[in-house]
């Protein structure tokens, strides 16, 4: 068993998997703030069930974003 050919073979995907994960956190905290203060300027106060959904919408978001722009740089840097 060569450890070498699996790590060639997985070497992109891994890294991908470990900066999408890594950016995750932040970026689907920073949308959820600027969803929850730009909901705040069209109204004065936010209710918990609508920060739920705006929370919801951020993560979403911040999937897809995260794992695009962590394929991009990987194949940038790697390749």
């Amino acid at each position: 068993m060569n450890l070498t050919s699996y790590y060639i073979t997985f070497h992109d995907p891994i890294w991908v998997m470990l900066l999408t994960t890594a950016l995750f956190f932040p970026v689907r905290q920073l949308i959820w703030v600027l969803y929850v203060r730009k909901k705040q300027k069209s109204q004065q106060t936010v209710s918990e069930e609508e920060r739920k959904v705006l929370k919801k919408r951020a993560t979403f978001t911040s999937i897809l974003l995260c794992i695009v722009f962590s394929y991009i740089y990987v194949n940038q840097v790697f390749n």
